[in-house]
This record gives structure tokens, sequence and C-alpha cells, in this order.
């Protein structure tokens, strides 16, 4: 009896503590990321994905001006954002409709920020279920632990909105489903996975690789790998095309672009141009050599390296990391970007195989180091301030020292509310970046300093409204110069807007000003801006 309760004690004590990480991640970051949202940190990515649910909720189905916006057609040919361009051509995520009677229900952008928490939260749940296959509790109880306190968890998820979230619930369950022989889920999750995005049959591919190599599921596994590769082909080559040039003119350029050849390129092309270059591809898997060995590293910091030496995480987790590896570009090696999360599935899952096989490696002295190695990845996710989310605990920069109080972003927040209350909710709009997320339930939306758009009419029309918060450029330009250029160009075209009476200024309040087309300036707004434009080209 006295051993039937110490099981019993074991296995609740293992339950609590994964229930008790779900509860603390999702009060945490639901917590963080709405004071995100409401002190206006919430991006352009938020703008992107809450303007689109909102046309599909009307029978536009993945419209979206603002990805008009970042179109080859408008970044490379100068041409004008068009309200009824279709985002499938950029990225394939069908799967974003599945969520589409809960947008219904709270049609806003904060219904995308409690879904994201959610879904990681779940993924979280559902790794601990996966982990009991092979572990005792207190073992997968500290597992799921370590995947609420991962920063490549953490970070990502405290970032806008992105549909790389869905992929940890999606993969731990058809990994779940296989432990169980549940063939049913295992088969709604197989299609419902490279509908997350389009290269999220990456992941696919690499499950694939396991159930081969492990001598599992072989045929089950071939059939995955030649399946989802298909699927990569068929889809970047003949699918997406269908809807815009972007797969080939612009990412698969900015992305892979040293593969290739030209200023654009298939997935086909750019394949062939790393396998036949096989020197090339080494060179870029480990360069830049230490912020590879960085970025592993902080992949492997939660679950106490134990990933670098487990096998079934490297063929897992190592497609996907392979395909960050020989990309180019800063963010796709940043720890805090919604692409880190795509490796996290893989390395949890060795994880788990690994612990199952050396059980007795488990020691206190190791549970310790284990404990560490999570708060360490805690220490580094708030110290890194990912995606400016603490940015009222963190300094943005200490010489020069950039902070801004939480009264100051909520003060702020207060006056930019008040000033976009005065935006009719038809009217057509270019907003800077962080106000975006807040006027982009409506069709015609662009990013400043763009002005024009193609509306539904197919004529090209200019903005009815502009509106520029300048504020918060002008605190952060002494450390970055990003802002401190947008900052000069956002008051030369202002001003120049203003002199030829193409718009007139109806109202200014803490460093954002809101513009009319075709109005008279209001003599008390304007005389604000004339001052804070004064301080502001005079560095003051």
């Amino acid at each position: 009896m006295s051993e039937w309760r110490k099981l019993e004690w074991q296995r609740q004590s293992g339950l609590r503590l994964a229930v008790g990480g779900a509860i603390v991640f999702f009060g945490v970051a639901l917590m963080l990321t709405l004071h995100r949202y409401y002190t206006f940190y919430a991006s352009y990515d938020q703008g992107i994905f809450n303007q689109v649910f909102w046309n599909n909720l009307r029978g536009q189905f993945f419209q979206s001006s603002l990805s008009s916006n970042l179109s080859t057609n408008v970044v490379h040919e100068s041409d004008v954002p068009e309200v009824f361009y279709h985002r499938l051509g950029q990225h394939f995520t069908p799967a974003l409709l599945l969520w589409l009677p809960l947008y219904a229900l709270f049609p806003s952008p904060v219904t995308l920020t409690v879904l994201q928490v959610t879904l990681v939260t779940a993924a979280g749940l559902v790794l601990y279920v996966l982990a009991r296959q092979y572990l005792e509790p207190p073992l997968a109880g500290l597992i799921t632990v370590s995947f609420y306190g991962a920063n490549t968890v953490l970070g990502p998820t405290l970032n806008n909105f992105h549909d790389i979230c869905q992929l940890p619930l999606y993969l731990f369950g058809l990994l779940l489903a296989i432990e169980k022989r549940w063939w049913s889920l295992f088969g709604v999750l197989a299609v419902l996975i490279p509908l997350v995005r389009e290269d999220s049959a990456i992941s696919l591919f690499g499950v694939g690789v396991y159930l081969v190599l492990s001598r599992r599921f072989p045929r089950l596994g071939l059939l995955l790998c030649v399946g989802s590769f298909a699927y990569i082909l068929v889809l970047t080559n003949l699918i997406m095309p269908l809807f815009s040039e972007d797969i080939s003119r612009r990412f698969m350029i900015e992305r892979f672009g040293q593969y290739a050849e030209g200023d654009e390129a298939t997935t086909l092309e750019i394949i062939w141009g790393i396998v036949s270059n096989p020197w090339r591809l080494l060179v870029e898997i480990f360069t830049p050599f230490w912020e590879t060995v960085k970025y592993l590293l902080g992949q492997w910091l939660p679950l106490a390296f134990v990933p670098a030496i487990a096998p079934a995480a490297w063929m897992i987790a190592g497609f996907p990391l392979l395909k960050l590896l020989l990309a180019q570009g800063e963010s796709v090696l940043s720890i805090n970007i919604r692409y880190a999360m795509t490796i996290v599935p893989g390395l949890f899952y060795g994880a788990i195989l690994w612990w199952s096989r050396h059980p007795h490696v488990f020691k206190p002295w190791l549970r310790r180091f284990w404990v560490g190695c999570v708060c360490l990845s805690l220490l580094f996710t708030v110290t890194s301030n990912p995606n400016r989310t603490l940015s009222f605990l963190i300094p943005d920069s200490i010489d020069p020292w950039v902070y801004v109080s939480l009264p100051q972003q909520w003060s702020h927040a207060a006056q930019a509310q008040a000033m976009l209350a005065r935006i009719p909710p038809t009217a057509s709009v270019s907003a800077t970046t962080y106000l975006i997320p807040h006027l982009s339930s409506r069709r015609e939306l662009v990013r400043f300093p763009t002005l024009r758009l193609r509306n539904d009419a197919r004529a090209v029309v200019t903005v009815d409204y502009v509106i520029a918060d300048l504020w918060q450029l002008q605190q952060y330009q002494a450390a970055f110069d990003s802002d401190r250029q947008l900052l000069q160009q956002s008051l030369r075209l202002i001003h120049r807007l203003i002199r030829q009476k193409q718009y007139g200024i109806v109202g200014f309040a803490g460093g954002i000003v809101l513009l009319q087309q075709g109005d008279t300036s209001d003599p008390i707004a304007r005389a604000a801006w004339q001052q804070f434009r004064q301080d502001a080209l005079s560095g003051g």
C-alpha cells in the first residue's frame, strides 16, 4: 500500500508540475502580450493577420492590402498596394481558417493574441502526455516546464501573432498519435501540418525520416517523406505562383538568393543550386560560426543540452534547422523570432526518447543542473527583451540610455487611442507601423509613407487619413539608426503634404499627428506640430 501511495504521489506531482507550469505560462504570457498590444508595441504582422481574418469573415479570403504593401510588385516595381491582393502568394496558410469561427465571435486583433498564447500553452500539455508514454511523471513534468521556460518558446509567443504558433501543438499531437496508434488523428494532423505554412511540410519530412531510420514505421515514414517533399514542390512551383510572383521573385531570393543566378528563382532551382555545390553548402551551414553555435546552444539550453546527443532530435529537427542554417538574413538565427519555434518539437521529442533509454542518469545533481538551465533560459529571455515586450522593465539601450517607463507607455497609449477614435471605421488610412494593428479591421490600409492604393474598383486612390506616431520614433532614435532615419523622412514628408495642401492637420497630441485629405489644418494642431517638428529637427 505504501508503494502504491508513493507511485500515486509521483504521478500527481508530475502532473501538478506540468499543469502549474501551464497556468503560470498562460497567465504571464497573456498579460505581457496584451500589455504589448494595448501600449502600441504590437507591430506590422499583427495587423496583417488581423486584416486577413477580417477579410476572411467577409468572404474575401486571404486578401490584405498590408501584405500587398510587402509584395514584389510594390517593393521591386514601385506599384501601389492592392486591397484584393491574395496573401497566399507570399505564405500559404489555409490552416488559419480553422480559427475563423472563433474570430467571428470575437473579431479583434486581441483575439489572435489570446489564441496564440492558448495554442502554445496547449502544446505544452500535449507534450506532457507525450512524455508520459515513455517517462515517469517527475521527469515528464520537468520536460514540460522546460518547454514553457524555453527562450525559443517564450520569445516567439511574446511576439505578434504568427502562423507557426500552431505547429508545436500539431506536431506533438502527431507524435502522440503515432505512440497511441491513433491513425485517424494522425491522418488529420498529417494533412493539417503542411497547411500551416508552405515550409511546415519540412517538419513533417523530418518525422518521416525518423520513422524510416528508427525502423518503427518505415513505410509510413517513406510516405511522409515523399508526400511532404512533393507537396512543397507542387505548392511553391505551381499553386502559389497562381496568386502572385512573390515566392520566386522575393522570398526565394531574399532568403536563398546566394544559391541562384539572376533576380528570381523557383524552389527547384534553389535546391539544385544547393546540391550542385556541396562546398558552398558546408560553408553556409557553419557560417557565421559563432552565431550558429550560440543559436544551437540556445535551442538546447532548456533541455540541459540533451538534444545535442539525442539521435531522434537530429532526425526530426535537423531538416527545419538545416533550412534556417542555409538561409540568409539576420532574423533566421534569432532565438526570439517565430522561426525558432519550428525546431522545438523535434528537440523535445528527441529528448524524451533519450531519457527513456537513460533513466538512470536522472540523478539529483543533474536535476539541479537542468533546473539551473531552465532558469538561465528564462533569464536570457528577460534580458533580451523579446520584441520589446519588456521595454517597461528592460532599457532598450544602455549607451545611449533609452528607456520608456510604464507610466509613459500608458499615457502615450491613451493619447493614441483618442486620436485613432477620430478616424471613421470605413476610411482608407496610411499609418506608421505600431498603429497599424489597431486600424487593421478595415479594407483599405497601408503603411506610412505609402499614400496610395488600388481599391476594389481597380482605381488608384489616395488615402483619406494619414496618422503617424512620431513620439515613439523620437524616443528610440538616439540608439537606433533606422528609427532616426524614419523620423527624419516622416517629418519631411508630412511637412510637404501640409505645405502643398494635400492634407490638413486635424489633430496633434503626444507626438501623434493626424492628417485628413483636402481638409484645412486646425490652427492649434498645426502650431503644436510645428513646435514638435522644430524640436525634433534640432535634436530636442
